[in-house]
């Protein structure tokens, strides 16, 4: 009887970022902005790294797969969110949710195992120097992008298996502004245990035994070793940026992710959610770009080219 007395949930309603009407535009116009740049950074990147010669580098070949993953992320939130700044009712069809949900999940565990294997570059570079291009050879490079994928095709799979066996009744209001794992786990009717096991699991394997890796520690022990001061600035400054975008990452995910479901504040939830699906893929070519005198040097060849 109580299985009968359970109505299907067929859409939702994303509360979105704010409830005030007068909020709505200027928001709008913000992540409008920062999209335009998001999408312009990353595929500018992808290009400039696709034409330039001296940029065909195991280094930034990893980045230009970076660089398609954070066009690809925002893109399953940012439009849709954009679509329900201007709509009066903020609806998402059951499908659409879950299919939403699938693909952020991807690319978001992309994300985090190729931060990973990026560390793993620098940590060859500086640890072991002359078996560089042995270890890090085109093949291995490809097989490693390949690895990033399926890790996230898989996480994503179990993840949405797992909530597509979970009930939903009445409430079918989204305390979110796209379907996230725990926004959606809040309105379950049935048990979320397996649920909750599994994300904060998931998300500690990656954030401590991959993510985390020991790489760095094996980095920084080796520049501390180094007898010249140039040759530690040299070191410091060829890891410096990827440090810098891993600690703005998995800072906002960590903070989402690795607490149960009971703890903290959707509200919260939802600013750490925005830095690491919208701002952080902005940020990122501006990190490399900026603090990267091979893409700067690539960079002005090419408008130099093009102006002739």
């Amino acid at each position: 009887m109580a299985e009968e007395n359970r109505s299907t949930v067929t859409e939702f309603i994303l509360a979105g970022l704010t409830d005030r009407p007068e909020h709505q535009l200027p928001l709008f116009l913000l992540f409008l902005e920062v999209y335009v740049f998001t999408v312009v950074g990353n595929l500018g990147m992808i290009t400039l790294i696709g034409l330039s010669s001296r940029l065909h580098t195991t280094m930034y070949y990893l980045l230009s797969s970076l660089s398609f993953i954070d066009l690809c992320q925002p893109t399953v939130i940012t439009p849709k969110m954009l679509v329900n700044f201007m709509m009066e009712k903020n609806t998402i069809s059951y499908p659409e949710c879950m299919t939403q949900l699938y693909f952020f999940i991807v690319f978001t565990i992309a994300k985090c195992h190729m931060l990973s294997v990026m560390a793993y570059d620098p940590y060859v570079a500086i640890c072991n120097p002359l078996l560089y291009n042995v270890i890090m050879s085109n093949q291995v490079c490809s097989w490693m992008v390949v690895g990033v994928y399926s890790m996230g095709l898989i996480r994503a799979t179990v993840n949405t298996i797992c909530m597509l066996r979970v009930l939903f009744c009445k409430d079918d209001i989204i305390n979110h502004y796209f379907c996230d794992l725990f926004p959606l786990l809040e309105l379950s009717c049935s048990s979320t245990f397996i649920n909750e096991v599994i994300v904060p699991c998931f998300s500690l394997f990656n954030f401590c035994l991959e993510d985390l890796s020991p790489s760095y520690i094996f980095i920084i022990a080796s520049i501390l070793h180094i007898c010249s001061t140039e040759g530690t600035y040299k070191a410091f400054s060829t890891c410096s940026s990827h440090v810098l975008a891993v600690a703005l990452f998995f800072g906002s995910l960590a903070f989402m992710y690795l607490q149960p479901l009971s703890v903290g504040s959707m509200d919260q939830g939802k600013v750490s959610s925005v830095f690491y699906t919208i701002i952080v893929p902005m940020l990122n070519p501006l990190i490399y770009c900026l603090r990267n005198k091979d893409v700067k040097v690539a960079l002005s060849k090419l408008l130099g080219n093009k102006s002739l």
